[in-house]
């Protein structure tokens, strides 16, 4: 299996099928909870980044197609090793792009700007890949925990980013 296809599957369970749940700002076209028109998630493809796509028919392999062309090329995912690309493209679904990049480049010690260049794939190149993506992942659950949604959705942050730190390892 490729790093693509590898990093596509864990995100995908994580993610799951189709929900629509109202208090899920992502659910609702207008990116906020009762903004917009409530069309929900499916495979973690969400009606505020996506409010033209037919989320509830939304199948896994267009869902795919997406990630391939808005994550993973964006993330340079084929030029990481594996346990970064698989922390950084789970996040950069879950919590966007630049972010994933910002929690790479602060795990690499390089300035964060939340762009990835050279400096930032070099330093990524340089590092104990796991070590640097278990960092990633470590202040991926520090920005989780003060954001306003952790009451409701906390735990399952929680479980998401143990089950990524268990799969980086493997």
């Amino acid at each position: 299996m490729d790093n693509f296809a590898r990093c596509l599957a864990f995100t995908l369970r994580s993610e799951g099928g189709f929900t629509n749940n109202p208090a899920d700002p992502g659910n609702w076209t207008g990116g906020h909870a009762g903004a917009g028109e409530l069309r929900g998630t499916n495979f973690g493809i969400s009606a505020a980044a996506y409010p033209q796509l037919d989320i509830a028919n939304l199948t896994a392999a267009v869902a795919g197609e997406i990630y391939r062309r808005d994550y993973w090329a964006p993330l340079q995912g084929d030029a990481l090793p594996l346990p970064v690309a698989l922390a950084a493209f789970d996040a950069a679904v879950n919590a966007g792009l630049r972010r994933s990049v910002l929690w790479l480049q602060q795990a690499a010690g390089v300035p964060a700007d939340g762009l990835l260049g050279a400096q930032t794939l070099a330093a990524i190149k340089a590092a104990n890949a796991l070590a640097l993506a278990r960092e990633a992942l470590t202040r991926r659950m520090d920005f989780y925990a003060s954001l306003p949604g952790w009451t409701s959705f906390g735990l399952g942050w929680s479980r998401r980013v143990i089950a990524l730190a268990g799969e980086i390892s493997v």
